[in-house]
């Protein structure tokens, strides 16, 4: 039960004046709330992105034009559109000493505008000045007072994102009648870390942000703003807490194994295991044979060996005469995992079998059956693993590829299907340690920083679409050479639908050249279509496989030595590093090519750069991170994961650390949040929306 202090900030925004159903739905979409009503709290944590300065006042021989600024004008006169064009615009005259100001309205009424701006008098004007046929312009001024009001007016006007439709004085309206509900709460910080860092209480700070005396309250590294970042990382590293605490509480049961069949994958494996594979394994290893759960997670760059590592993770629990599963993402990927798993655990005589939506009927109920009664050791399989209906012997380990797109409810989900379930978690991508903090604030961390032997430097070019040409003649070569090449068109998820033409086109363009070398897998293709692509493509029957971006984790074709990305501006930097894993994966010299459309913005250039100058993978994610900001990083706009509304990482980071260990020292002082500061942090997580770390605490 949320407590009840809180519930004015819960209310729906219709509770405010002046809030209709119109202006309700307005604030719906740009509050992202869009399957359920929009509250005053998510109106408080809408913060302002820029400010108007009302403190200098221009004469308007001194405007410079595409400026906002704040004028004193004198009103002139009226000129109306004439009758027979009501569509034309509604212009006012007005002037200082120094030059003239056109202001224009497009449909407005004129008894409205007569009574807003009487002719021969002053009137405040604030709004951008452009220049029109040479004159000095204002359209829809943003602010128009007399001199009783300019003195009520703030000299430092927040400036916030909008959604169309909804008018900058609807919003600062809102939020200021929902500054005025904010009731008194009780400090949840510590008090000696807010007076060293000087910071004001929760509601001085809302207040601050929102109505800021000087430009400075509203930068990001600002006391105020820096007070709500701090909340916001504190609460999520209490949740991460007491989940971790949750799952630790309920005592695990040791999986012991002298390692006979680890030793028997490692023997059958054609290379030797790298340094940090030995380590993570060692790591692992340990954690199973405790008599408290694991939770670790495993990060590394592309091609350096989590598969491995998490397959020698499920052998010790089998030789311990236990079950292991293992969830990847999407189907193509699962079955990638079978793949490579499939000869080596038979090496080991382990054996192992695969779940998705796929497998129907009579084949589905044999597996199951067989999983029920402990003749499957491992299972690999989409989140069909967690349904109902699967259930396993005595499941030991729960191994989940690419967790951002597995939430906490998943973890738990999985972590169910048996009696105290250690998890292993694997990222395809590095992950920079700020974001290991953040979102897996609750594990162990194992890093796998080298690649394995024999992986090539892969040479990576930059070129324009406009010599496509070149490109494809390079692609004729490179096949008259016997060589393999991924062709990768973008997919953006706002215009799927058009970005699939793009690949279906392309597709249709290079099979007018090369035939039936040319294979098409995209996201939207039934799972035995793509299967049948992927395997024509890895058997060599396919030379050249156009793909949208399905084959960017966990693809493997080691013949593939060639590269092209279309459109590499709209890709994330992570992302094109990722793609570009997919070759190098053999002997052959490899080469990634970066076609893009020009004129190229600076971050898109950055990155270009950046993917030419390195290879490595954690180097590249602290890149990804500083010019993308955290939420892009982790795929949060693909796939859901809560980025954060107050903090930004560039410059809130440095907090995240102090909040975790705040956390700890909370927790192991007060594990129940029972003292006077742990209900107060009880309320902190409410607001920041992790009622689930609360319910945890009524678990026990």
């Amino acid at each position: 039960m949320r407590p009840p202090i809180l519930n004015p900030l819960f209310a729906t925004v219709s509770a405010l004046p002046g809030i209709g159903p119109k202006l309700e739905k307005l604030l719906q979409r740009l509050l992202g709330r869009d399957s359920e009503p929009p509250r005053l709290i998510d109106l408080l944590f809408h913060l302002p992105t820029g400010f108007v300065d009302r403190r200098q006042q221009p004469k308007l021989g001194d405007v410079k034009p595409d400026t906002i600024v704040t004028v004193a004008v004198t009103v002139d006169r009226h000129r109306p559109p004439p009758p027979n064009r009501p569509r034309a615009p509604y212009n006012i005259d007005t002037s200082d000493e120094t030059n003239t100001l056109t202001i224009t309205y497009f449909n407005a009424r004129k008894d409205y505008l007569k009574k807003l701006f009487p002719e021969g008098e002053l009137r405040y004007v604030s709004g951008t000045a452009t220049l029109y046929d040479g004159h000095l312009q204002m359209v829809h001024p943003d602010r128009v007072v007399d001199a009783d009001g300019f003195a009520n007016l703030p000299l430092i006007d927040p400036v916030y994102p909008l959604t169309e439709g909804l008018h900058p004085n609807q919003l600062r309206k809102a939020i200021d009648l929902a500054l005025e509900r904010v009731p008194q709460l009780p400090e949840w910080q510590d008090a000696a870390w807010l007076k060293r860092n000087g910071l004001p209480s929760f509601a001085e700070a809302l207040r601050s942000v929102h109505r800021p005396a000087a430009p400075e309250d509203l930068a990001p590294q600002s006391a105020a703003w820096s007070r709500l970042a701090y909340d916001e990382l504190l609460a999520g590293q209490l949740a991460l807490a007491l989940l971790r605490g949750h799952m630790r509480a309920r005592a695990g049961r040791g999986s012991a194994a002298e390692g006979r069949l680890r030793a028997r994958i490692v023997a059958a494996l054609p290379y030797a295991l790298t340094p940090s594979q030995q380590r993570a394994a060692a790591d692992i290893v340990a954690d199973l044979a405790q008599p408290h759960r694991m939770l670790r997670l495993l990060h590394g760059d592309v091609g350096s060996g989590k598969t491995l590592v998490a397959l020698l993770a499920a052998a010790t629990v089998v030789e311990a005469g236990r079950q292991a599963a293992f969830m990847a993402p999407t189907e193509l990927l699962a079955r990638q995992h079978f793949a490579t798993i499939a000869p080596l655990a038979a090496a080991a005589q382990i054996r192992v079998a695969i779940l998705t939506g796929r497998e129907k009927g009579r084949e589905r109920a044999e597996l199951l059956s067989a999983l029920a009664a402990g003749e499957i050791d491992l299972l690999v399989g989409t989140h069909a693993l967690f349904q109902e209906g699967v259930a396993f012997h005595d499941l030991a380990l729960a191994i989940v590829d690419e967790q951002h797109r597995f939430g906490v409810h998943q973890r738990l989900a999985l972590a169910r299907k048996g009696e105290a379930v250690d998890l292993l978690v694997l990222t395809a991508t590095p992950i920079p340690r700020t974001l290991v903090l953040t979102y897996f604030g609750d594990m162990d961390v194992s890093e796998l920083r080298e690649k394995p032997a024999g992986r090539q430097r892969i040479d990576t070019r930059a070129l324009p679409l406009e010599r496509l040409a070149e490109v494809i003649e390079a692609v004729e070569r490179a096949l008259d050479d016997g060589r393999r090449v991924y062709w990768v068109c973008p997919l953006v998820e706002e215009s799927e639908t058009v970005d699939l033409a793009a690949a279906k086109e392309r597709y249709q363009s290079l099979k007018k050249r090369f035939g039936a070398q040319v294979e098409l897998v995209h996201g939207r293709m039934r799972g035995a279509d793509k299967d049948r692509a992927m395997a024509r493509f890895a058997s060599g029957a396919a030379r050249i496989l156009v793909a949208t971006t399905v084959i960017e984790v966990g693809v493997d074709v080691p013949e593939a030595s060639v590269m092209v990305i279309e459109h590499a501006e709209r890709f994330g930097l992570a992302q094109l590093h990722q793609l570009r894993g997919r070759i190098g994966r053999g002997a052959e010299r490899s080469t990634c090519l970066l076609l893009y459309k020009g004129p190229l913005g600076d971050t898109a250039k950055a990155r270009l750069a950046i993917l030419r100058e390195t290879d490595d993978g954690f180097r590249i994610a602290e890149e990804d991170l500083r010019l993308r900001g955290e939420g892009d990083v982790l795929g949060t706009r693909q796939s859901g994961m809560p980025g954060f509304r107050l903090a930004r990482l560039e410059v809130h980071g440095k907090f995240l650390q102090a909040a975790r260990e705040d956390a700890a020292l909370v927790l192991n002082r007060d594990p129940r949040l029972h003292s006077p500061r742990g209900e107060a942090l009880r309320q902190l997580l409410y607001l920041f929306g992790r009622d689930e770390a609360v319910r945890l605490l009524g678990a026990g």
